[in-house]
């Protein structure tokens, strides 16, 4: 039983949100698109294909077994960045249940690949059995992010990564790493370099930065990561840091990701 919480509405308002916001102001028969639609015990019937039809027919959560209200508690956590633990004993679910909740929520995030420019910080970390490369457009909130299968970054990789994400004529600061040495030839920036050895960090601030967010991030919602999920909760950190308005409420989030999917 789901507390009463003044964040998790009731079932009736839910799925009167959730129905405005997949079928707008008319309901309509996902499979025909037809609007003689009768309702009878939360399912609907279409007149015209005679086929009955529930309230996520067409979606990524056709066939949902949970209660509106629990799901909804479960997506209010992951939106607000409860811990796996503390969702637990609030929606009295399993570990394994939880998780498998959260990944399929951050799955369903919308795609955000921006290109940057201006002025762009730029910086590589590595875990067990991948790399990551991220860069941030000083002074904004536009992120760009990949994971490399490998323990290692070469030029190649940064090259390629700036090709598709660093618009021309940015300004373009890294450390002094050796894969950077030399990139203005290779993509058209102006590239200047801190030396960490040296104490210079000015440039590379923000860049930094992000990382510690990114590790209190996994750490704080997640407890660990494993290599199989890493890229998950990387892109989904990114997304929540890029476009914080898809987690405003789990109707932003929903608004965003749930849209009912056309038949034949």
């Amino acid at each position: 039983m789901i507390a009463l919480l003044n964040q998790i509405p009731s079932d009736t308002k839910i799925r009167k949100e959730l129905r405005h916001i997949i079928y707008g102001k008319n309901l309509h028969c996902p499979w025909c698109w037809k609007r003689r639609v009768v309702t009878s015990d939360k399912r609907y019937w279409c007149k015209i294909c005679r086929r009955h039809f529930g309230l996520f027919s067409g979606t990524w959560l056709s066939g949902m077994k949970l209660s509106l209200r629990t799901w909804y508690a479960l997506l209010w956590c992951w939106t607000q960045q409860v811990p796996v633990q503390q969702t637990q004993k609030l929606c009295h679910l399993s570990d394994e249940g939880v998780r498998r909740w959260f990944r399929r929520f951050r799955l369903h995030l919308p795609a955000i690949e921006p290109i940057l420019e201006q002025t762009v910080q730029m910086d590589e970390a590595y875990f067990k059995g991948m790399s990551l490369l991220l860069a941030k457009q000083v002074n904004s909130r536009n992120l760009a992010h990949q994971i490399i299968p490998k323990t290692s970054v070469d030029r190649n990789d940064t090259t390629h990564f700036l090709f598709r994400h660093i618009q021309p004529k940015s300004r373009l600061h890294t450390d002094g790493a050796g894969i950077y040495q030399g990139i203005e030839k290779w993509w058209q920036v102006t590239h200047k370099r801190d030396i960490h050895a040296k104490w210079e960090f000015s440039l590379t601030s923000e860049i930094e930065g992000m990382f510690g967010n990114l590790r209190t991030f996994i750490r704080r919602m997640y407890h660990h990561a494993t290599p199989e999920y890493l890229p998950e909760y990387v892109s989904e950190f990114c997304v929540r840091f890029s476009s914080p308005e898809i987690f405003i409420s789990p109707f932003s989030y929903v608004a965003k990701t749930l849209k009912p999917v056309p038949f034949d």
